[in-house]
Protein backbone atom coordinates (compact mmCIF):
# COMPACT_ATOMS: atom_id res chain seq x y z
CA UNK A 1 0.00 0.00 0.00
CA UNK A 2 3.04 2.18 0.45
CA UNK A 3 2.73 5.17 -1.82
CA UNK A 4 -0.58 4.26 -3.59
CA UNK A 5 -3.62 5.93 -2.52
CA UNK A 6 -7.00 4.65 -1.88
CA UNK A 7 -9.89 5.91 -4.28
CA UNK A 8 -12.54 7.88 -2.32
CA UNK A 9 -15.64 7.54 -3.39
CA UNK A 10 -19.53 6.31 -2.71
CA UNK A 11 -19.81 2.77 -3.12
CA UNK A 12 -23.42 2.88 -3.19
CA UNK A 13 -24.43 5.53 -6.08
CA UNK A 14 -26.98 3.36 -7.80
CA UNK A 15 -28.29 2.16 -4.99
CA UNK A 16 -28.66 5.79 -3.44
CA UNK A 17 -29.72 6.82 -6.97
CA UNK A 18 -32.37 4.22 -6.90
CA UNK A 19 -33.61 5.51 -3.32
CA UNK A 20 -34.13 9.31 -4.09
CA UNK A 21 -35.98 8.16 -7.69
CA UNK A 22 -38.77 5.72 -5.57
CA UNK A 23 -39.28 8.70 -3.13
CA UNK A 24 -40.09 10.78 -6.00
CA UNK A 25 -43.47 8.19 -6.25
CA UNK A 26 -43.90 7.99 -2.94
CA UNK A 27 -46.69 9.83 -2.33
CA UNK A 28 -47.95 7.52 -5.70
CA UNK A 29 -47.50 4.37 -4.26
CA UNK A 30 -49.67 2.50 -1.59
CA UNK A 31 -46.96 -0.18 -0.15
CA UNK A 32 -45.69 -1.44 -4.01
CA UNK A 33 -48.92 -1.12 -5.82
CA UNK A 34 -49.81 1.85 -8.14
CA UNK A 35 -53.00 2.79 -9.33
CA UNK A 36 -53.08 2.54 -13.11
CA UNK A 37 -54.01 6.06 -13.89
CA UNK A 38 -50.90 7.43 -12.66
CA UNK A 39 -48.32 4.97 -14.44
CA UNK A 40 -47.44 7.91 -17.14
CA UNK A 41 -46.61 10.33 -14.06
CA UNK A 42 -44.77 7.51 -12.38
CA UNK A 43 -42.80 6.43 -15.62
CA UNK A 44 -41.99 10.13 -15.81
CA UNK A 45 -40.39 10.46 -12.25
CA UNK A 46 -38.52 6.95 -11.93
CA UNK A 47 -36.74 7.32 -15.76
CA UNK A 48 -34.20 9.35 -16.66
CA UNK A 49 -32.98 11.01 -19.73
CA UNK A 50 -30.51 8.13 -21.70
CA UNK A 51 -31.63 5.49 -18.98
CA UNK A 52 -31.10 1.23 -20.45
CA UNK A 53 -34.60 0.67 -19.88
CA UNK A 54 -35.48 -3.62 -20.48
CA UNK A 55 -38.70 -3.69 -21.91
CA UNK A 56 -40.10 -7.36 -21.62
CA UNK A 57 -41.88 -7.81 -25.60
CA UNK A 58 -40.40 -11.07 -26.77
CA UNK A 59 -41.82 -13.11 -28.95
CA UNK A 60 -45.05 -14.28 -27.39
CA UNK A 61 -45.53 -11.89 -23.99
CA UNK A 62 -45.79 -8.47 -23.97
CA UNK A 63 -45.64 -5.92 -21.40
CA UNK A 64 -48.08 -3.98 -23.64
CA UNK A 65 -49.63 -1.60 -20.95
CA UNK A 66 -46.24 -0.69 -19.90
CA UNK A 67 -45.28 -0.02 -23.65
CA UNK A 68 -48.16 1.78 -24.51
CA UNK A 69 -47.22 3.74 -21.52
CA UNK A 70 -43.82 4.71 -22.01
CA UNK A 71 -45.00 5.88 -25.38
CA UNK A 72 -47.23 8.09 -23.70
CA UNK A 73 -44.45 10.22 -21.53
CA UNK A 74 -43.65 13.71 -22.52
CA UNK A 75 -40.65 13.42 -24.49
CA UNK A 76 -39.31 16.96 -22.84
CA UNK A 77 -38.86 15.11 -19.47
CA UNK A 78 -37.97 11.63 -20.81
CA UNK A 79 -35.92 11.35 -23.37
CA UNK A 80 -32.48 9.30 -25.25
CA UNK A 81 -33.14 6.02 -23.37
CA UNK A 82 -31.34 3.20 -24.44
CA UNK A 83 -33.96 0.10 -25.42
CA UNK A 84 -32.82 -3.25 -24.68
CA UNK A 85 -36.13 -5.75 -25.91
CA UNK A 86 -36.09 -9.45 -27.02
CA UNK A 87 -38.46 -8.67 -29.87
CA UNK A 88 -39.62 -5.21 -31.41
CA UNK A 89 -43.13 -6.65 -32.33
CA UNK A 90 -45.53 -3.91 -31.40
CA UNK A 91 -45.91 -0.45 -33.62
CA UNK A 92 -45.55 1.62 -29.98
CA UNK A 93 -41.66 -0.04 -29.64
CA UNK A 94 -40.78 2.37 -32.44
CA UNK A 95 -43.00 5.29 -31.91
CA UNK A 96 -40.84 6.35 -29.09
CA UNK A 97 -37.83 6.51 -31.35
CA UNK A 98 -39.89 9.05 -33.42
CA UNK A 99 -41.08 10.83 -30.98
CA UNK A 100 -37.15 11.08 -29.10
CA UNK A 101 -37.97 9.17 -26.53
CA UNK A 102 -35.74 6.80 -27.29
CA UNK A 103 -32.79 6.82 -28.96
CA UNK A 104 -30.41 3.87 -29.46
CA UNK A 105 -31.75 0.38 -29.19
CA UNK A 106 -30.52 -3.73 -28.76
CA UNK A 107 -32.44 -6.29 -30.18
CA UNK A 108 -32.88 -10.01 -30.83
CA UNK A 109 -36.22 -10.13 -33.26
CA UNK A 110 -37.72 -7.91 -35.13
CA UNK A 111 -40.59 -9.61 -36.84
CA UNK A 112 -43.65 -8.02 -37.72
CA UNK A 113 -41.75 -4.65 -37.45
CA UNK A 114 -38.59 -5.83 -39.58
CA UNK A 115 -39.26 -3.16 -42.77
CA UNK A 116 -40.33 -0.48 -40.33
CA UNK A 117 -36.65 -1.06 -38.22
CA UNK A 118 -34.67 -1.06 -41.12
CA UNK A 119 -36.64 2.44 -43.01
CA UNK A 120 -36.02 4.10 -39.54
CA UNK A 121 -32.70 3.35 -39.63
CA UNK A 122 -32.25 4.81 -42.77
CA UNK A 123 -34.22 7.58 -42.16
CA UNK A 124 -31.78 7.91 -38.84
CA UNK A 125 -34.52 8.11 -36.52
CA UNK A 126 -32.76 4.88 -34.57
CA UNK A 127 -29.95 4.11 -33.61
CA UNK A 128 -28.54 0.71 -33.76
CA UNK A 129 -26.81 -1.56 -31.00
CA UNK A 130 -26.69 -5.02 -32.23
CA UNK A 131 -28.92 -7.72 -33.52
CA UNK A 132 -28.61 -10.30 -30.67
CA UNK A 133 -29.11 -14.03 -30.04
CA UNK A 134 -31.16 -14.28 -27.34
CA UNK A 135 -28.61 -15.54 -24.71
CA UNK A 136 -26.22 -13.08 -26.16
CA UNK A 137 -28.57 -9.91 -25.34
CA UNK A 138 -29.44 -11.82 -21.63
CA UNK A 139 -26.01 -12.02 -20.89
CA UNK A 140 -24.95 -8.53 -21.75
CA UNK A 141 -28.03 -7.65 -19.13
CA UNK A 142 -25.52 -8.85 -16.40
CA UNK A 143 -22.45 -7.50 -18.05
CA UNK A 144 -22.14 -3.99 -19.92
CA UNK A 145 -25.82 -3.34 -20.67
CA UNK A 146 -27.26 -3.68 -17.14
CA UNK A 147 -30.69 -1.87 -17.08
CA UNK A 148 -31.81 1.02 -15.03
CA UNK A 149 -35.54 0.43 -15.62
CA UNK A 150 -36.82 -2.80 -16.20
CA UNK A 151 -40.55 -3.26 -17.30
CA UNK A 152 -42.21 -6.46 -17.42
CA UNK A 153 -45.46 -8.58 -16.85
CA UNK A 154 -46.79 -11.08 -14.95
CA UNK A 155 -50.37 -12.34 -14.15
CA UNK A 156 -50.63 -12.07 -10.71
CA UNK A 157 -49.57 -10.72 -7.40
CA UNK A 158 -49.98 -10.50 -4.05
CA UNK A 159 -50.62 -7.95 -1.09
CA UNK A 160 -46.74 -8.28 -0.52
CA UNK A 161 -45.59 -7.66 -4.00
CA UNK A 162 -44.74 -11.88 -4.66
CA UNK A 163 -45.47 -12.17 -8.39
CA UNK A 164 -47.11 -15.67 -10.29
CA UNK A 165 -45.48 -15.33 -13.71
CA UNK A 166 -48.36 -18.51 -15.13
CA UNK A 167 -47.33 -20.99 -18.01
CA UNK A 168 -45.73 -18.04 -20.04
CA UNK A 169 -42.91 -16.96 -17.52
CA UNK A 170 -40.85 -16.82 -20.43
CA UNK A 171 -37.23 -14.09 -19.87
CA UNK A 172 -39.47 -12.39 -16.73
CA UNK A 173 -37.17 -13.66 -13.95
CA UNK A 174 -33.68 -12.95 -15.85
CA UNK A 175 -34.86 -9.36 -17.38
CA UNK A 176 -35.57 -8.51 -13.39
CA UNK A 177 -32.48 -10.42 -11.91
CA UNK A 178 -30.67 -8.51 -13.89
CA UNK A 179 -31.99 -5.23 -12.69
CA UNK A 180 -33.04 -6.15 -9.01
CA UNK A 181 -29.58 -7.00 -7.67
CA UNK A 182 -27.77 -4.12 -9.31
CA UNK A 183 -30.44 -1.45 -7.63
CA UNK A 184 -32.44 -0.88 -10.97
CA UNK A 185 -35.89 -0.04 -10.73
CA UNK A 186 -38.24 -2.86 -11.23
CA UNK A 187 -41.72 -2.02 -12.51
CA UNK A 188 -44.43 -5.13 -13.07
CA UNK A 189 -47.82 -5.08 -14.93
CA UNK A 190 -49.70 -7.57 -13.48
CA UNK A 191 -53.56 -8.85 -14.78
CA UNK A 192 -54.93 -9.35 -11.41
CA UNK A 193 -54.41 -8.78 -7.43
CA UNK A 194 -54.64 -11.79 -5.30
CA UNK A 195 -54.86 -13.03 -1.67
CA UNK A 196 -52.78 -15.98 -2.22
CA UNK A 197 -50.70 -16.59 -5.89
CA UNK A 198 -50.73 -20.23 -7.18
CA UNK A 199 -47.24 -20.47 -6.46
CA UNK A 200 -44.39 -17.84 -6.05
CA UNK A 201 -42.16 -17.14 -9.45
CA UNK A 202 -40.51 -14.08 -8.47
CA UNK A 203 -40.10 -12.78 -4.80
CA UNK A 204 -41.60 -9.51 -3.56
CA UNK A 205 -38.35 -8.24 -2.77
CA UNK A 206 -37.01 -8.32 -6.18
CA UNK A 207 -40.07 -5.70 -7.26
CA UNK A 208 -40.26 -1.97 -6.57
CA UNK A 209 -43.61 -1.10 -8.50
CA UNK A 210 -46.69 -3.41 -9.25
CA UNK A 211 -49.82 -1.74 -11.41
CA UNK A 212 -52.61 -3.68 -12.05
CA UNK A 213 -53.24 -2.78 -16.26
CA UNK A 214 -56.37 -2.21 -17.78
CA UNK A 215 -56.22 -5.24 -19.31
CA UNK A 216 -54.26 -8.72 -19.97
CA UNK A 217 -50.64 -8.27 -21.13
CA UNK A 218 -50.62 -9.33 -24.91
CA UNK A 219 -50.29 -13.10 -25.53
CA UNK A 220 -49.63 -14.41 -29.10
CA UNK A 221 -49.90 -17.93 -30.54
CA UNK A 222 -46.87 -18.18 -32.24
CA UNK A 223 -45.76 -21.79 -32.50
CA UNK A 224 -49.34 -23.40 -33.31
CA UNK A 225 -49.36 -24.71 -37.08
CA UNK A 226 -52.67 -25.43 -38.90
CA UNK A 227 -52.40 -29.22 -39.91
CA UNK A 228 -54.41 -28.63 -42.82
CA UNK A 229 -51.84 -26.59 -44.35
CA UNK A 230 -48.93 -29.03 -44.31
CA UNK A 231 -48.34 -30.10 -47.77
CA UNK A 232 -47.15 -33.19 -49.44
CA UNK A 233 -43.86 -31.47 -50.26
CA UNK A 234 -43.47 -30.98 -46.43
CA UNK A 235 -44.90 -34.37 -45.90
CA UNK A 236 -41.41 -35.52 -48.03
CA UNK A 237 -39.41 -33.49 -46.72
CA UNK A 238 -40.00 -34.63 -42.74
CA UNK A 239 -40.05 -38.73 -43.77
CA UNK A 240 -36.48 -37.98 -44.91
CA UNK A 241 -35.37 -36.01 -42.55
CA UNK A 242 -37.00 -39.14 -40.19
CA UNK A 243 -35.27 -41.52 -42.15
CA UNK A 244 -32.09 -39.97 -43.46
CA UNK A 245 -31.04 -38.15 -40.48
CA UNK A 246 -33.06 -38.85 -37.11
CA UNK A 247 -32.86 -42.66 -37.58
CA UNK A 248 -29.38 -42.80 -39.23
CA UNK A 249 -27.77 -40.99 -36.71
CA UNK A 250 -30.36 -41.99 -33.38
CA UNK A 251 -31.10 -38.42 -32.50
CA UNK A 252 -33.14 -38.55 -28.75
CA UNK A 253 -33.02 -34.80 -28.02
CA UNK A 254 -33.76 -31.87 -30.11
CA UNK A 255 -34.97 -28.88 -30.89
CA UNK A 256 -37.82 -27.87 -34.09
CA UNK A 257 -38.01 -24.31 -35.05
CA UNK A 258 -42.36 -22.98 -35.80
CA UNK A 259 -43.10 -23.97 -39.18
CA UNK A 260 -45.19 -25.95 -41.46
CA UNK A 261 -41.76 -28.92 -42.05
CA UNK A 262 -41.05 -29.51 -38.71
CA UNK A 263 -44.80 -29.81 -37.61
CA UNK A 264 -45.06 -32.61 -40.37
CA UNK A 265 -42.42 -34.58 -38.72
CA UNK A 266 -44.06 -34.25 -35.47
CA UNK A 267 -47.31 -35.53 -36.74
CA UNK A 268 -45.31 -38.30 -38.83
CA UNK A 269 -43.89 -40.09 -35.79
CA UNK A 270 -46.63 -41.65 -34.45
CA UNK A 271 -47.47 -43.15 -38.26
CA UNK A 272 -44.46 -43.22 -40.35
CA UNK A 273 -42.06 -43.29 -37.63
CA UNK A 274 -43.72 -46.23 -36.05
CA UNK A 275 -43.78 -48.28 -39.03
CA UNK A 276 -40.01 -47.86 -39.10
CA UNK A 277 -40.60 -48.94 -35.78
CA UNK A 278 -38.34 -45.91 -34.42
CA UNK A 279 -40.40 -45.35 -30.71
CA UNK A 280 -38.14 -45.55 -27.53
CA UNK A 281 -34.95 -44.77 -30.45
CA UNK A 282 -35.60 -41.19 -31.14
CA UNK A 283 -37.40 -37.64 -30.54
CA UNK A 284 -37.89 -38.47 -26.74
CA UNK A 285 -36.33 -35.17 -25.00
CA UNK A 286 -37.42 -32.13 -26.44
CA UNK A 287 -36.30 -28.43 -25.67
CA UNK A 288 -39.97 -26.95 -27.07
CA UNK A 289 -42.60 -24.85 -26.87
CA UNK A 290 -45.85 -27.14 -26.16
CA UNK A 291 -46.97 -27.26 -29.66
CA UNK A 292 -50.11 -28.76 -30.26
CA UNK A 293 -48.85 -30.53 -33.52
CA UNK A 294 -46.50 -32.79 -30.62
CA UNK A 295 -49.89 -34.31 -28.97
CA UNK A 296 -50.17 -36.93 -31.29
CA UNK A 297 -46.83 -38.43 -30.20
CA UNK A 298 -47.10 -37.30 -26.70
CA UNK A 299 -50.08 -39.20 -26.32
CA UNK A 300 -48.62 -42.40 -28.49
CA UNK A 301 -46.17 -42.69 -26.34
CA UNK A 302 -43.43 -41.29 -28.07
CA UNK A 303 -42.37 -38.06 -25.86
CA UNK A 304 -40.52 -38.58 -22.28
CA UNK A 305 -39.71 -34.78 -21.60
CA UNK A 306 -40.31 -30.98 -22.83
CA UNK A 307 -38.96 -28.17 -21.34
CA UNK A 308 -40.72 -25.33 -22.59
CA UNK A 309 -38.54 -21.50 -23.96
CA UNK A 310 -42.43 -20.11 -22.99
CA UNK A 311 -45.94 -21.68 -23.44
CA UNK A 312 -48.74 -21.45 -26.38
CA UNK A 313 -51.93 -19.92 -26.09
CA UNK A 314 -54.60 -22.60 -25.83
CA UNK A 315 -52.13 -25.22 -24.54
CA UNK A 316 -52.57 -24.48 -21.13
CA UNK A 317 -55.22 -27.24 -19.62
CA UNK A 318 -53.38 -29.74 -21.66
CA UNK A 319 -49.88 -29.17 -20.19
CA UNK A 320 -50.79 -29.13 -16.98
CA UNK A 321 -52.50 -32.28 -17.19
CA UNK A 322 -49.47 -34.17 -18.20
CA UNK A 323 -46.83 -33.22 -15.71
CA UNK A 324 -44.75 -36.80 -16.55
CA UNK A 325 -43.79 -34.81 -19.96
CA UNK A 326 -43.78 -30.93 -18.88
CA UNK A 327 -42.24 -28.94 -16.14
CA UNK A 328 -45.04 -28.08 -13.97
CA UNK A 329 -44.89 -26.44 -10.29
CA UNK A 330 -47.48 -27.77 -7.98
CA UNK A 331 -50.30 -25.74 -8.90
CA UNK A 332 -50.30 -27.88 -11.79
CA UNK A 333 -49.14 -24.77 -14.63
CA UNK A 334 -46.21 -24.85 -16.92
CA UNK A 335 -42.88 -23.48 -15.77
CA UNK A 336 -41.29 -22.55 -18.73
CA UNK A 337 -38.06 -20.72 -18.79
CA UNK A 338 -37.06 -18.57 -22.27
CA UNK A 339 -33.21 -18.58 -21.13
CA UNK A 340 -32.49 -22.00 -19.46
CA UNK A 341 -34.47 -23.35 -22.37
CA UNK A 342 -32.30 -21.61 -24.44
CA UNK A 343 -29.44 -22.86 -22.42
CA UNK A 344 -30.33 -26.43 -22.95
CA UNK A 345 -31.12 -25.88 -26.84
CA UNK A 346 -27.38 -25.13 -27.01
CA UNK A 347 -25.61 -27.30 -24.89
CA UNK A 348 -28.37 -30.57 -23.94
CA UNK A 349 -29.92 -31.80 -27.24
CA UNK A 350 -28.27 -33.69 -30.20
CA UNK A 351 -29.81 -31.76 -33.05
CA UNK A 352 -31.28 -27.99 -33.86
CA UNK A 353 -33.87 -28.53 -36.59
CA UNK A 354 -34.87 -24.91 -38.11
CA UNK A 355 -35.36 -23.04 -41.66
CA UNK A 356 -33.96 -19.82 -42.50
CA UNK A 357 -34.93 -17.71 -45.67
CA UNK A 358 -31.70 -17.43 -47.37
CA UNK A 359 -28.72 -20.02 -48.12
CA UNK A 360 -25.82 -19.05 -49.91
CA UNK A 361 -23.67 -21.48 -51.77
CA UNK A 362 -21.26 -22.38 -48.61
CA UNK A 363 -24.44 -22.70 -46.82
CA UNK A 364 -24.39 -19.84 -44.42
CA UNK A 365 -27.68 -18.54 -43.67
CA UNK A 366 -29.83 -15.97 -42.51
CA UNK A 367 -33.60 -14.42 -42.17
CA UNK A 368 -32.66 -10.72 -42.45
CA UNK A 369 -33.22 -9.52 -46.81
CA UNK A 370 -33.33 -6.74 -48.19
CA UNK A 371 -35.09 -4.11 -46.28
CA UNK A 372 -36.29 -6.35 -43.49
CA UNK A 373 -34.03 -6.32 -40.85
CA UNK A 374 -36.04 -9.22 -38.53
CA UNK A 375 -33.22 -10.32 -36.14
CA UNK A 376 -33.02 -14.26 -35.67
CA UNK A 377 -33.86 -14.94 -31.79
CA UNK A 378 -32.46 -18.06 -30.73
CA UNK A 379 -31.65 -19.73 -33.42
CA UNK A 380 -27.95 -18.80 -33.54
CA UNK A 381 -27.83 -20.23 -29.91
CA UNK A 382 -29.40 -23.62 -30.75
CA UNK A 383 -27.85 -23.74 -34.34
CA UNK A 384 -24.34 -23.98 -33.89
CA UNK A 385 -22.04 -26.68 -32.05
CA UNK A 386 -21.21 -25.35 -28.71
CA UNK A 387 -17.53 -26.64 -28.68
CA UNK A 388 -17.57 -26.41 -24.79
CA UNK A 389 -19.85 -29.65 -25.04
CA UNK A 390 -17.81 -32.57 -23.25
CA UNK A 391 -20.99 -35.38 -22.63
CA UNK A 392 -21.79 -37.32 -25.19
CA UNK A 393 -24.77 -38.92 -26.86
CA UNK A 394 -25.21 -41.46 -30.09
CA UNK A 395 -25.97 -39.05 -32.19
CA UNK A 396 -23.13 -36.94 -31.31
CA UNK A 397 -20.13 -39.20 -31.34
CA UNK A 398 -22.12 -39.85 -34.95
CA UNK A 399 -20.76 -37.38 -36.01
CA UNK A 400 -17.16 -37.81 -35.37
CA UNK A 401 -15.92 -37.83 -39.20
CA UNK A 402 -12.04 -38.60 -38.15
CA UNK A 403 -9.72 -40.93 -36.98
CA UNK A 404 -8.13 -39.10 -34.22
CA UNK A 405 -7.62 -40.12 -29.99
CA UNK A 406 -8.74 -37.03 -29.08
CA UNK A 407 -11.52 -36.79 -32.20
CA UNK A 408 -15.37 -35.32 -30.71
CA UNK A 409 -18.55 -35.36 -31.98
CA UNK A 410 -20.42 -32.05 -32.62
CA UNK A 411 -24.49 -31.14 -32.68
CA UNK A 412 -26.51 -31.78 -35.64
CA UNK A 413 -27.67 -28.19 -36.98
CA UNK A 414 -30.07 -28.92 -39.69
CA UNK A 415 -31.65 -26.54 -41.97
CA UNK A 416 -34.84 -27.28 -43.55
CA UNK A 417 -36.31 -25.62 -46.89
CA UNK A 418 -38.22 -26.20 -49.28
CA UNK A 419 -35.59 -24.71 -52.45
CA UNK A 420 -38.09 -21.34 -53.27
CA UNK A 421 -40.14 -19.43 -50.68
CA UNK A 422 -43.64 -17.56 -51.25
CA UNK A 423 -43.34 -15.42 -54.07
CA UNK A 424 -40.78 -17.65 -56.24
CA UNK A 425 -37.92 -15.94 -54.44
CA UNK A 426 -34.96 -18.66 -54.34
CA UNK A 427 -33.69 -19.89 -50.64
CA UNK A 428 -30.72 -20.88 -52.16
CA UNK A 429 -28.75 -17.50 -53.93
CA UNK A 430 -25.26 -16.04 -54.41
CA UNK A 431 -25.00 -13.95 -51.75
CA UNK A 432 -27.02 -13.06 -48.27
CA UNK A 433 -29.11 -10.18 -48.62
CA UNK A 434 -27.56 -10.15 -45.02
CA UNK A 435 -24.06 -8.65 -46.33
CA UNK A 436 -26.14 -5.67 -47.90
CA UNK A 437 -28.19 -4.75 -44.97
CA UNK A 438 -25.16 -4.87 -42.48
CA UNK A 439 -23.99 -1.65 -44.49
CA UNK A 440 -26.85 0.39 -44.66
CA UNK A 441 -27.48 -0.63 -41.42
CA UNK A 442 -24.31 0.43 -40.07
CA UNK A 443 -23.47 -2.82 -38.04
CA UNK A 444 -19.89 -4.13 -37.58
CA UNK A 445 -20.77 -8.30 -39.29
CA UNK A 446 -23.36 -9.42 -41.59
CA UNK A 447 -26.48 -10.64 -39.40
CA UNK A 448 -26.05 -14.14 -40.31
CA UNK A 449 -28.35 -16.37 -38.53
CA UNK A 450 -26.45 -19.61 -39.18
CA UNK A 451 -22.77 -19.56 -40.12
CA UNK A 452 -21.90 -22.75 -43.04
CA UNK A 453 -19.59 -24.50 -41.28
CA UNK A 454 -21.80 -25.17 -38.59
CA UNK A 455 -24.58 -26.89 -40.69
CA UNK A 456 -24.48 -30.33 -40.68
CA UNK A 457 -27.18 -31.24 -42.75
CA UNK A 458 -29.70 -29.32 -45.35
CA UNK A 459 -32.90 -30.99 -46.41
CA UNK A 460 -34.72 -29.80 -49.35
CA UNK A 461 -37.07 -31.38 -51.41
CA UNK A 462 -34.69 -32.92 -53.87
CA UNK A 463 -33.59 -34.57 -50.71
CA UNK A 464 -30.09 -33.93 -48.18
CA UNK A 465 -26.99 -32.93 -48.74
CA UNK A 466 -24.80 -34.26 -45.17
CA UNK A 467 -22.28 -31.70 -45.13
CA UNK A 468 -20.64 -32.93 -42.00
CA UNK A 469 -18.58 -35.38 -44.71
CA UNK A 470 -17.38 -33.21 -46.89
CA UNK A 471 -13.59 -32.82 -47.01
CA UNK A 472 -13.07 -29.48 -48.43
CA UNK A 473 -15.28 -26.72 -49.25
CA UNK A 474 -15.57 -27.30 -52.95
CA UNK A 475 -17.28 -30.48 -51.90
CA UNK A 476 -19.75 -29.23 -49.54
CA UNK A 477 -20.66 -26.45 -52.02
CA UNK A 478 -21.21 -29.40 -54.66
CA UNK A 479 -23.51 -31.19 -51.84
CA UNK A 480 -25.58 -27.94 -51.33
CA UNK A 481 -25.95 -27.71 -55.30
CA UNK A 482 -27.27 -30.82 -55.39
CA UNK A 483 -30.05 -30.50 -53.29
CA UNK A 484 -30.93 -26.74 -54.19
CA UNK A 485 -33.40 -27.51 -57.09
CA UNK A 486 -33.49 -24.40 -60.07
CA UNK A 487 -32.22 -21.81 -57.96
CA UNK A 488 -29.39 -19.65 -58.86
CA UNK A 489 -27.01 -22.49 -57.14
CA UNK A 490 -28.85 -25.72 -58.13
CA UNK A 491 -27.98 -24.67 -61.79
CA UNK A 492 -24.40 -25.76 -60.93
CA UNK A 493 -25.34 -29.07 -60.48
CA UNK A 494 -23.10 -31.19 -61.99
CA UNK A 495 -24.45 -35.41 -62.16
CA UNK A 496 -21.10 -37.11 -62.30
CA UNK A 497 -20.38 -35.23 -59.17
CA UNK A 498 -23.49 -36.00 -57.70
CA UNK A 499 -23.76 -39.63 -58.59
CA UNK A 500 -20.59 -40.31 -56.82
CA UNK A 501 -21.47 -38.23 -53.91
CA UNK A 502 -24.19 -40.21 -53.73
CA UNK A 503 -22.01 -43.70 -53.71
CA UNK A 504 -19.83 -41.69 -50.93
CA UNK A 505 -23.19 -40.85 -48.86
CA UNK A 506 -22.57 -37.11 -48.91
CA UNK A 507 -26.07 -36.63 -51.03
CA UNK A 508 -28.84 -38.58 -50.50
CA UNK A 509 -32.20 -38.68 -52.56
CA UNK A 510 -35.33 -39.68 -51.38
CA UNK A 511 -35.02 -43.03 -53.23
CA UNK A 512 -31.63 -43.55 -52.03
CA UNK A 513 -33.64 -43.67 -48.19
CA UNK A 514 -36.13 -46.38 -49.16
CA UNK A 515 -38.51 -43.67 -49.64
CA UNK A 516 -41.06 -43.20 -52.76
CA UNK A 517 -42.26 -39.64 -53.41
CA UNK A 518 -46.01 -41.41 -53.88
CA UNK A 519 -45.87 -42.07 -50.40
CA UNK A 520 -45.92 -38.88 -48.70
CA UNK A 521 -49.87 -38.28 -48.90
CA UNK A 522 -51.48 -35.96 -45.96
CA UNK A 523 -53.25 -39.15 -45.38
CA UNK A 524 -49.71 -40.15 -43.22
CA UNK A 525 -50.53 -37.23 -40.97
CA UNK A 526 -51.55 -38.52 -37.59
CA UNK A 527 -53.83 -35.14 -37.25
CA UNK A 528 -55.12 -33.62 -40.33
CA UNK A 529 -56.61 -30.46 -38.77
CA UNK A 530 -56.75 -28.55 -35.36
CA UNK A 531 -59.83 -30.53 -34.75
CA UNK A 532 -58.26 -33.60 -34.91
CA UNK A 533 -55.59 -31.91 -32.11
CA UNK A 534 -58.36 -31.37 -29.84
CA UNK A 535 -59.58 -35.22 -30.34
CA UNK A 536 -56.46 -36.52 -29.76
CA UNK A 537 -55.87 -34.10 -26.49
CA UNK A 538 -59.34 -35.65 -24.93
CA UNK A 539 -60.37 -31.94 -25.30
CA UNK A 540 -57.96 -30.46 -23.11
CA UNK A 541 -56.12 -28.57 -25.86
CA UNK A 542 -58.20 -25.18 -26.17
CA UNK A 543 -57.01 -23.48 -29.92
CA UNK A 544 -57.55 -19.78 -30.27
CA UNK A 545 -60.46 -18.72 -32.29
CA UNK A 546 -58.80 -18.50 -34.85
CA UNK A 547 -57.92 -21.83 -35.52
CA UNK A 548 -61.25 -23.63 -35.28
CA UNK A 549 -62.68 -24.50 -38.46
CA UNK A 550 -65.67 -26.93 -37.24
Amino acid sequence: MSGIKKTSKSWTTRRDQKAARLAKVDHLLKEKLLGNEHIIEALELLISPGDKVVLEGDNQKQASFLSKALNEVSADKIQGLHMIMSSISRPEHLDIFEKGIAEKIDFSYAGAQSLRVSQMIEDETLKMGEIHTYLELYGRLFIDLIPNIALVAADKADAQGNLYTGANTEETPTIIEATAFKDGIVIVQVNELVEELPRVDIPASWVDCIVVADQPYQLEALFTRDPRHITELQILMAMMTIRGIYERHSVQSLNHGIGFNTAAIELLLPTYGEKLGLKGKICKHWALNPHPTLIPAIESGWIESVHCFGGEVGMEQYTAARPDVFFTGRDGSLRSNRAMCQVAGQYAVDAFVGSTLQIDGEGNSSTVTSGRLSGFGGAPNMGHDPRGRRHSTPAWLDMINEQHELARGRKLVVQMVETFQSGNEPVFVESLDAIKVAKQAGVATAPVMIYGDDVTHVVTEEGIAYLYKAQSLDERKAALEAVAGVTPIGLRYNRNKVEKMRRDGLVAFPEDLQIRRTEAKRSLLAARSVEDLVEWSDGLYNPPAKFRSW
